[in-house]
């Protein structure tokens, strides 16, 4: 007898370890088979939130790009960090006198890094600025960027894409994203397709050699090219290609200008049409210790913020909070470096250690981001234990429902189960968050594929959370 308890305690340790963390469920392999893309390309965790052990850790350790999902180490950071109530501001400052509504000086723009400061929220600030009695400014309008380390990324470097807005760099002062959208529609009764752009900068020339086509609208912008040729300050932009009339209106959102330019002559244009008075330039520089403030704008908070860095998988927004927790966590000006920083910082506080992780820009537009999904996973079943887990949760897409989620599972029992924050670039899927199955236990889930075929891997992405929802 006393041979056969080491095969019984070997055979109960193997049973247990396989009850702690089982292989990939049979409808995934299945997904993953008509796929063809092989299961060892796939990395799953999945535990709940209420367990010490995770019931999924399949190929859980490797370290591997989680495209979008790290925005959640950015946000979760950016929440504890900084506090939900956290706000920007953005100041008008001068060191020159008003006389009968003249600013004698010049307008000096500080920007903290507000990554919330849309086009309305600029036309605001300018407008306060005209409400405050100023009509004209004798001066030039300078801009101090300081708060931020200074940056000159090639935003071509990624995907050779060097106008697409989701690849705009971070910058203290950022408006609108950078971004020009530019409408589309088909007009029926003259056969053309109409482009209005927003913002309409005078030194935007648009080219339209677009045809109107009566195909079904699918893959819209697969049909639409454009090039991009500078002059000076000014741009000129050449669609061509075809846009069908079953599209009805459509947007591509494009970054052209210069950072300062476009905020230069945003400021010019606004300031004329609140029937102000400039004729001045622009300079770059800091604002004097002896500036007094004229205006300021606040926005929205923290909360509100990663709501659509998360739900909408903003670029820029989750690039200017990582320097923003850079420049408030440890030392101006904020950079991508302190930010990084800042962060392994706080997750050493909470023994998190993820040698693994690699953060180049905290939004995970990057191929050399890196983290595991064990500790993904672990990140996000410390943050339910978090006093800030319900503006965390409230960020992410809910399935079906909302976000970069909004199309998925529509007819599924998941749908409206579960906040997930997804990732795609090329090569990679990711998706992670949490479930709450049928039996109202919540899980954290964390799905990751780098892989040629990581495109086609919904289908198994999807038979994941349907098979966790519905499992005993």
């Amino acid at each position: 007898m006393k041979h056969t308890f080491p095969w019984l305690a070997a055979l109960a340790l193997l049973g247990a370890a396989l009850t702690a963390s089982a292989g990939l469920p049979p409808p995934v392999r299945q997904a993953l088979h008509e796929a063809g893309i092989p299961e060892d390309a796939v990395s799953v965790f999945v535990q709940r939130v209420d367990h010490d052990t995770p019931l999924i850790a399949h190929q859980a350790d490797q370290a591997l790009n989680p495209a979008s999902t790290m925005k959640l180490v950015t946000t979760y950071a950016g929440l504890e960090l900084l506090g939900p109530a956290y706000t920007w501001h953005t100041d008008l400052v001068t060191t020159g006198t008003i006389e009968g509504g003249t600013l004698k000086g010049d307008l000096i723009l500080k920007g903290y890094g507000d990554p919330a400061m849309t086009l309305e929220n600029f036309w605001d600030l300018v407008r306060a600025l005209r409400q405050s009695g100023i009509r004209e400014i004798d001066g030039n309008l300078v801009l101090d960027r300081s708060y931020f380390e200074a940056q000159s990324p090639d935003p071509a470097a990624f995907d050779d894409e060097p106008y697409r807005a989701y690849n705009a760099g971070p910058d203290a002062m950022l408006v609108n994203f950078k971004a020009t959208r530019f409408n589309f529609r088909g007009d029926a009764a003259t056969g053309r397709v109409i482009i209005e752009a927003d913002p309409a900068l005078p030194q935007l020339g648009i080219d339209n050699h677009l045809s109107l086509g009566r195909a079904p609208c699918n893959g819209w912008k697969d049909h639409l090219g454009y090039q991009v040729a500078h002059n000076g300050s000014g741009v000129n932009v050449s669609f061509g290609g075809s846009y069908s009339i079953a599209c009805g209106e459509k947007s591509l959102d494009l970054s052209l200008f210069d950072d300062t330019v476009y905020v230069f002559e945003l400021f010019r244009q606004l300031w004329r049409e609140q029937g102000g008075s400039f004729n001045g330039h622009l300079e770059l520089a800091r604002a004097p210790d002896n500036a007094r403030l004229l205006v300021r704008a606040t926005s929205p908070p923290l909360a509100d913020v990663i709501r659509l860095i998360n739900k909408y998988s903003n670029n820029v927004m989750a690039r200017q909070l990582l320097l923003t927790i850079g420049a408030e966590k440890t030392a101006l000006p904020g950079s991508i470096e302190n930010g990084a920083q800042a962060i392994r910082t706080w997750l050493a506080a909470k023994h998190l250690d993820f040698p693994e992780l690699v953060i180049t820009n905290g939004a995970g537009l990057s191929r050399e981001a890196r983290i595991s999904p064990r500790h993904l996973g672990a990140l996000l079943l410390t943050a339910w234990a978090s006093p800030v887990m319900p503006e965390l949760v409230s960020s992410l897409p809910v399935i079906a429902v909302d976000g970069t989620m909004e199309h998925r599972m529509k007819t599924s029992s998941v749908a409206g189960r579960g906040h997930f924050k997804t990732g795609s670039l090329d090569g990679t899927r990711a998706m992670a968050g949490y479930l709450l199955d049928a039996k109202n236990r919540r899980w954290v889930v964390v799905f990751m594929i780098n892989h040629p075929r990581a495109a086609a891997s919904r289908a198994a992405q999807d038979a994941l959370l349907e098979w966790l929802y519905n499992r005993d």
